[in-house]
């Protein structure tokens, strides 16, 4: 097979959440773990950190990828979903996966693959592992896919766990509670192995904590070990005046990543870096903190968060799509400058749009639309609900119709919006 034939193969022969949604999920670690054996373990071969939460993870992990390469590790990188291309989900040094190497692999565990019948996740995971073990990686950053306690990253056995924030999503299929959802990101806690925890939460550190009671495991607070003396911006890069509160050591941190809501990641991410150098092997200075975190978006070509893709008007794409990411996406609209506000807005049909339209800015101009994907919930559906919340607007089928309206109508001083989902931005991007 090529490597068209290949993609075509893991897409159809597979269950994919990213296409089908939550009949692609797949809980439990028996068909990852058996085949990992056939393959030989290859998730041994080299020391990892575990990233899982609601909102953030995937900016932690890139941010630490970037810190460890600058280190001078080898660095293996694994997270989902994609924007545009498979190989965004597995790097090594910022570099994507090979064509070819996707397809060598296919080629010869395709038989294994089916026989297990691994789910797309699971298949992707699998690859991951074997081409960091297959290429000398020293560390890798592994972002969980959905949930933590059953989902197949979890045969990893990581030198620091990580666990960003808790908030409601997936509530068919993580549980309908906070403490519900906060058990199964648990999950991801080992054995005599710490949890570091970026966002504090009484209902969910009750969780966190009585699971690593369990575990004999330590839990670490990203906010109390660092605090934020001061904050700017200055275009797209962030300044952060940081302190280390145990000695009350300052950092002055750039990062070359938008919106505030970062604060929250910079703070775990300062916490992590500090914990990975005092308390395991891993050695990392501090000028190859304060590199990764200034070019965590450019050493690892992070896209979508809150990243600027024009100006006059000013042009901004978010792939926050929950009701925690979508609050922090609003609060970010308040605080922008603009004469009117044009939303390109998409989302998947199992959104809780009860839950996410409401915080939505009411005084924005909709351009409700949707990408093309089966997931994907009809336009003219999502304009209905949103009517209920008092957003007004018009449908406009198809992402880059939907903006390229968005661009005709807006003014100099306006601001246009995409976002909604990681589909919309994908096609807008």
């Amino acid at each position: 097979m090529n490597y068209a034939q290949t993609l075509e193969f893991l897409y159809s022969a597979m269950p994919s959440f990213q296409r089908d949604g939550a009949m692609a999920y797949k809980p439990g670690l028996e068909r990852i773990s058996a085949f990992c054996r056939h393959a030989g373990n290859p998730q041994r071969d080299f020391y990892t950190i575990h990233v899982a939460g609601t909102n953030g993870k995937g900016s932690v992990s890139h941010m630490l990828a970037s810190i460890l390469r600058n280190a001078g590790y080898r660095t293996g990188l694994f997270t989902s979903p994609h924007l545009q291309d498979f190989r965004e989900r597995i790097r090594i040094d910022g570099e994507m996966i090979p064509k070819q190497r996707v397809v060598n692999f296919v080629d010869k565990h395709r038989e294994k693959m089916t026989e297990l019948d691994l789910s797309f996740f699971e298949m992707t995971a699998a690859l991951a592992f074997d081409y960091f073990a297959q290429n000398d990686v020293e560390v890798a950053v592994i972002e969980t896919g959905l949930g933590g306690r059953l989902d197949a990253t979890n045969i990893i056995v990581p030198e620091l766990s990580i666990i960003t924030n808790i908030g409601l999503e997936h509530t068919s299929l993580l549980g309908d509670t906070l403490d519900k959802i906060a058990f199964e990101k648990a999950g991801i806690i080992k054995k005599s192995r710490p949890v570091l925890i970026g966002e504090s939460n009484p209902v969910c550190d009750e969780v966190f904590e009585r699971t690593a009671a369990g575990c004999k495991s330590e839990t670490i607070y990203a906010q109390q070990q660092f605090e934020c003396l001061a904050h700017s911006v200055e275009g797209t890069v962030q300044h952060f005046e940081l302190r280390r509160t145990r000695d009350g050591r300052t950092y002055s941190v750039d990062v070359d990543l938008a919106g505030e809501y970062q604060l929250h990641n910079v703070l775990t991410v300062a916490a992590a870096t500090d914990y990975l150098h005092e308390k395991t092997p891993l050695t990392i200075s501090r000028r190859a903190y304060i590199e990764g975190m200034r070019n965590a978006a450019a050493d690892t070509s992070l896209r979508g968060r809150w990243q600027r893709l024009g100006d006059s008007p000013l042009t901004v794409c978010d792939t926050g799509h929950n009701a925690h990411g979508i609050a922090r996406v609003a609060e970010q609209l308040r605080a922008s400058k603009y004469d009117k506000l044009y939303c390109v807005i998409g989302f998947v049909q199992d959104k809780d749009l009860d839950a996410v339209l409401p915080l939505l800015p009411a005084a924005a101009h909709y351009i409700f639309t949707q990408a093309s994907l089966p997931r994907c919930l009809d336009a003219s559906v999502l304009a209905a609900a949103a009517a209920r919340f008092g957003l007004q607007g018009e449908v406009v089928a198809g992402v880059p119709a939907a903006v390229a309206r968005a661009r005709e109508l807006a003014g100099p001083g306006d601001m246009i919006f995409i976002g909604g989902s990681t589909f919309t931005v994908a096609e807008a991007l």
